[in-house]
């Protein structure tokens, strides 16, 4: 991941924001803290999601999301008080059965049990790979062995991870994310994982073609530095990152990936992009 290169002084315009013709938005974290009941919209996100789509820019939304189906976290969301169509969310699991179909795999799945209804139509028998994603309760030592078993006895072991997030931030506080654990399945049996999702090259492409965009029209807001910033710069796009969700304040010294620019909020970013200025702190 490349650090961004921009100067910028507190207060001053930025221009690269006058090319932007579509924005990406993450979504945990961003419009959203999940928790129980289903989480809770963060202050002003809902008006400011409304604000860019009324503005003419194309606006898509980008997640890591693996403890639902793609549709029932749309329902979820729009329960909220958020306008957003199935159609313009990408997630990890919709991407990743279409890989499995395309090369004939048979996965082993260690998944949340509300994404199983996404592998309904794949076959699961004689499994050659595994399949890992936000599993929460789910990743207990006998499940995480059982995929290590599996992952360990093939000829040429095949792992895939539905994103690999370090951790994200629910209601009650911060939470373990898919990530670690792919790193210990990684560890333990020699293996690179093949991540499906955000930071993927070929995961933002995917949106960026259905946007019929090119990078630098683009620029992705999240709240996760490597993983939504730092993915996103490297394919040429610009990426701001919120003070929300698992932001920490650390996260604007990182060594290696600087965000374009930093705002308190959805809200905060929609200002900057509407009205092509960005302060960066």
């Amino acid at each position: 991941m490349r650090t961004c290169v921009s100067s910028m002084a507190a207060g001053s315009s930025m221009e690269w924001l006058k090319s932007v013709k579509g924005v990406i938005l993450d979504m945990c974290g961003v419009l959203y803290d999940s928790g129980e009941g289903g989480g809770q919209a963060i202050h002003g996100s809902i008006e400011a999601v409304k604000r860019l789509m009324d503005s003419g820019l194309i606006v898509r939304f980008c997640t890591n999301e693996t403890q639902n189906t793609r549709e029932k976290f749309v329902q979820k969301l729009r329960a909220m008080g958020f306008d957003i169509s199935v159609s313009h969310v990408f997630s990890p699991a919709p991407a990743l059965v279409r890989i499995l179909r395309e090369r004939r795999l048979r996965p082993h799945l260690l998944v949340h049990d509300d994404l199983m209804p996404e592998f309904d139509d794949v076959d699961t028998s004689s499994p050659n790979c595994v399949v890992i994603g936000d599993a929460a309760d789910k990743f207990s030592y006998q499940n995480l062995n059982e995929a290590f078993r599996v992952l360990i006895g093939l000829e040429k072991p095949l792992l895939f991870s539905l994103g690999q997030g370090r951790y994200y931030k629910e209601t009650d506080g911060l939470k373990l994310d898919v990530g670690v654990f792919m790193k210990a399945l990684e560890y333990a049996c020699d293996v690179q994982a093949e991540v499906v999702g955000k930071p993927s090259a070929d995961f933002f492409q995917t949106v960026l073609n259905d946007m019929s965009l090119q990078p630098h029209e683009a620029v992705m807001i999240g709240d996760d530095l490597l993983n939504d910033v730092g993915g996103a710069q490297s394919c040429g796009m610009k990426g701001i990152q919120v003070r929300t969700g698992k932001y920490r304040p650390s996260d604007e010294k990182h060594p290696s990936v600087r965000a374009d620019g930093y705002v308190d909020d959805l809200a905060a970013a929609a200002d900057a992009i509407l009205t092509s200025s960005l302060t960066n702190h």
